[in-house]
């Protein structure tokens, strides 16, 4: 038998209590949801019951919590239907009083009017005739709040705590609640994301940063007619690098649209959350007859292990199989139970819920050299590199990482092998903004996609070789794309291209990267930005970068980074005034990572920098730098095959 309605009650009731006491689920939808889930099962195991009325007055209260928390207005629709059902359906229950004081306070602060059922009242704010009354009671509260802050801007020492920024941040709230579309609505709305964003520079809370920038999202959204919107664009450009027309990121990397809360994922989805099961997402590949990349997506972290089994005609397996489990997950509803492949070296990629618990991953192998298993994050997903014995044969002997000598010479040296295809991959693009530049309407991505059409046309000319872009529009790449892109090519040389940005405006200089540990904060900083993750999951990375760098070609990566990085710098160094040369530098690039061939990731100059971001537009600065870059490719292929360059001779 199962439980009674007051037993239910007093179920959701501890589970509420329990979501009270901890602020960080707060952020989380889910958790609004199940508390919400459990209140209406009160009143669905027995509307006409004692307490079905209590079950949907608290979810309609639950809703209305979650509003503060999301800014969406389906949130008050939804916790207004509740109200108004428990008016109509119990109008003798004690809960009928609570209904129409929420509906009432609800219609006198909400972004809508709702009318009480039966009262003829109008249900929209723009069908209730406006008095001058509402206009001065906000603009006297607006005059009120402004005093507050001045007060507390004068006073340091009150900065320091959360309870003043609070108190003059409901002071402009209370602006916008009075009348959400009248003139003040907007600046209200303006300065409570200001405060907010005043507020994260002394707290350093994420959380701080996320509201500020929702709330401006929500003035841009909400009053587009505004002055008040474009204040609120132009913040979001110079703090945020975004838009509201843009999918924006929040400072843990997770995505959230205008005016919303995360949703169930959550932001900073670095570690599962204790209790919630991940779920597989999707399943993607790439692949050449010597390379197959297979990428699992979760919608959060997950532990996870894998293992490799041999064939076994018994049970007739013809093949060896690599399977990951991902502990503590879900099969995705959308995710197909077999993806063929069937190039040279897979055969299929199978998913399936392998326990209650546990979502296995299968790669049907048919042969293979070698393989990798490894995590990125933000978003979390599942890499698998499998190489075959061709591109296997490429790789260098064992080398001293980052270390170049003459006794540690590459097999590319050995071999005297040519460089004939180069891959460029112009950083970031579509939603991908990159870094915003110190001049308002310009952005990383459509910067680094300038100079690599230009660098692509001049290598062409100027060394013969074969060029391809991973990107030649404004199209969004996940980073381990990109690497498959370049090994699905078969690339000689992978060169990412980015521009560098940092809070200091007066940084600026060039600097150039290959995939290598690293213990300097300023080379994990730039890898964190790249990666679009956290210094915390760059440290972490480190810990398995030992096992992936014997497939990475350190020892010529480090020599490509150098040659460039010195003819880039000295050519411009003889065109341009103030050119710094921040040398060679490695760090764990996700874009980088995998990568069969020699690659680096340059910094072009400190988009964040007024002159270099004036000089990252020029055309003609863009020309000498792709200039000295080709340069220090030509002498790269030279030093690999002395006579790449030579006329052939005549017969």
């Amino acid at each position: 038998m199962g439980a009674s309605p007051n037993e239910l009650y007093f179920e959701a009731e501890a589970g509420y209590r329990e979501l009270k006491q901890h602020p960080g689920r707060q952020k989380y939808r889910s958790y609004w949801l199940n508390c919400i889930e459990q209140f209406e099962k009160v009143h669905s195991t027995n509307p006409s019951g004692p307490w079905a009325a209590a079950g949907l007055y608290q979810a309609g209260s639950l809703y209305k919590e979650l509003y503060r928390h999301s800014f969406r207005s389906a949130d008050l629709d939804e916790a207004a239907a509740r109200f108004t059902k428990v008016i109509k359906q119990y109008p003798h229950s004690a809960y009928n009083k609570r209904a129409l004081a929420a509906l009432k306070e609800m219609e006198s602060g909400g972004k809508k009017k709702y009318a009480a059922p039966g009262t003829g009242k109008p249900d929209k704010a723009s069908d209730k005739p406006k008095g001058k009354s509402s206009d001065q009671e906000a603009r006297k509260a607006y005059l009120q709040a402004e005093s507050c802050y001045r007060e507390l801007q004068q006073h340091q020492d009150r900065q320091k705590y959360r309870s003043y920024w609070l108190k003059c941040i409901q002071k402009f709230e209370a602006v916008h609640a009075k009348d959400s579309e009248g003139p003040w609505a907007a600046a209200g709305l303006f300065m409570t994301a200001r405060l907010y964003q005043d507020l994260y520079s002394h707290s350093r809370s994420a959380r701080d940063k996320l509201k500020a920038r929702l709330l401006y999202e929500q003035v841009v959204s909400q009053y587009p007619s505004s002055a008040y919107s474009q204040r609120a664009r132009d913040a979001l450009e110079s703090s945020y690098g975004s838009s509201v027309q843009s999918v924006a990121r929040d400072l843990d990397g997770k995505t959230t649209t205008s005016g919303e809360m995360s949703t169930d994922e959550g932001p900073g989805i670095a570690e599962p959350r204790p209790g919630e099961a991940s779920t597989v997402t999707g399943i993607r590949y790439w692949s050449n007859p010597e390379y197959t990349r297979v990428v699992i997506d979760s919608n959060q972290a997950a532990d996870f292990q894998h293992n490799l089994l041999n064939k076994d005609p018994s049970i007739n397996q013809m093949h060896q199989r690599l399977y990951v489990d991902l502990s503590n997950s879900r099969l995705g509803s959308n995710i197909e139970d077999q993806i063929p492949i069937n190039d040279s070296l897979l055969k299929d990629v199978r998913a399936g819920q392998h326990d209650s618990d546990t979502v296995r991953v299968v790669v049907d192998i048919k042969s293979f050299e070698n393989y990798n298993v490894f995590s990125l994050k933000n978003p979390f997903r599942i890499v698998i590199d499998v190489r075959g014995q061709a591109a296997a044969q490429r790789e260098p002997g064992p080398e001293d990482p980052g270390v170049f000598s003459d006794k540690n010479a590459s097999i590319a040296r050995q071999l005297a092998l040519g460089v004939h295809r180069i891959v460029i991959d112009p950083g970031h693009g579509g939603k991908d903004y990159g870094a915003p530049g110190y001049i308002k309407g310009v952005h990383e991505k459509d910067v680094v996609l300038e100079i690599s059409r230009k660098l692509a046309a001049q290598i062409r000319e100027e060394l013969g070789c074969e060029v391809l872009l991973t990107r030649n529009e404004d199209t969004y790449l996940t980073l381990e794309e990109r690497t498959a892109i370049a090994n699905t090519k078969k690339a000689d040389l992978f060169i990412s291209v980015h521009a560098n940005a940092v809070r200091n405006r007066n940084a600026y200089g060039i600097e150039t990267y290959f995939l290598n540990l690293t213990t300097d904060e300023e080379s994990i900083a730039v890898a964190a930005r790249e990666n679009a993750t956290s210094e915390k999951n760059i440290s972490e990375l480190q810990t398995i970068l030992n096992d992936l760098m014997r497939n990475a070609k350190v020892n010529e990566s480090s020599r490509l980074a150098t040659y460039v990085q010195q003819d880039l710098s000295g050519h411009l160094d003889q065109n341009y005034s103030q050119i710094y040369d921040k040398g060679v530098k490695q760090a764990p690039f996700y874009v980088l990572l995998g990568a069969q061939m020699p690659s680096i990731l340059i910094e072009t100059s400190f988009i964040s920098n007024s002159r270099e971001c004036k000089r990252l537009t020029d055309p003609q600065y863009q020309d000498h730098l792709c200039r000295g870059i080709v340069k220090g490719v030509r002498r790269y292929i030279q030093e690999t095959r002395p006579t790449a360059f030579l006329a052939p001779e005549n017969n």
